[in-house]
């Protein structure tokens, strides 16, 4: 088990013990439903694949945008405190060009670009109102563990072979981990709830060099590409509410 783990999952366990001799604790199934929005071009890891295709293809890294579904199990401990398991998962695949080239007739280079995410979110909230409270704004902050996968396909450019046009892909994939935090607001009932809430996690993987496009500088000090596969979600959430 990753080292990073085992204090999120301490705390886990100490909510499943503590959560039943709370005399208001309700535990909260959360589903939701959102976008995600990756880092921006400014913001993202050096060596970026994702930035660094942009040197040669027409897309943003906007265009990576994408719905986003998830679940969440919310167990509260003591009135002003929730520990909180969920997964999600997102998925975007970006058409794109060469930039300045074509074929022999005429035609566009295409190529299509795909990333999906599946981040498992460990989390610790605070509830300042309280969890009888109807109105329940809430921070909280922990740790992603994030299944994701990189893939290129289509035509591509052999720059080093007299500009050769060639059909194939590439895929990478992986488990990488980074903190996450927390912010919404949400209208708890006796059985459900409803709100919103933004998250924020941040995490990047090495791909394999030989396979992705490495910017020259980073070629020249044998460092690998990397994806960057953090962002921003924008979820509405509805719970089921069971227990005490």
């Amino acid at each position: 088990m990753h080292k990073r783990l085992i204090p999120v999952l301490l705390v886990v366990g100490a909510v499943s013990t503590l959560a039943p001799t709370t005399v208001s604790a309700q535990q909260t199934l959360n589903f939701s439903l959102g976008v995600f929005v990756p880092r921006g071009e400014d913001a993202r890891v050096e060596g970026d694949v994702i930035s660094a295709n942009r040197d040669f293809l027409f897309y943003d890294v906007d265009d990576f945008k994408s719905a986003s579904v998830g679940g969440e199990w919310l167990v509260p401990f003591g009135q002003y405190f929730e520990g909180g398991i969920g997964i999600s998962f997102s998925r975007k695949s970006v058409d794109s060009v060469y930039a300045g080239f074509v074929e022999a007739n005429g035609a566009e280079i295409e190529q299509t670009l795909r990333l999906r995410l599946v981040p498992i979110a460990f989390t610790v909230r605070a509830l300042p109102l309280g969890q009888s409270n109807a109105f329940q704004p809430y921070i909280g902050a922990g740790l992603a563990v994030i299944n994701w996968r990189y893939a290129e396909f289509g035509d591509f450019i052999d720059f080093n072979n007299n500009n050769a046009i060639f059909n194939d892909s590439y895929v990478a994939d992986g488990t990488a981990t980074g903190p996450v935090v927390v912010g919404g607001i949400r209208f708890g009932g006796q059985s459900l709830t409803a709100g919103g809430e933004i998250r924020y996690h941040a995490a990047a993987a090495d791909l394999p060099a030989g396979d992705f496009y490495v910017r020259p500088e980073r070629l020249a000090q044998g460092l690998p590409p990397r994806v960057d596969l953090g962002g921003w979600t924008y979820n509405f959430t509805i719970g089921v509410r069971f227990g005490r």
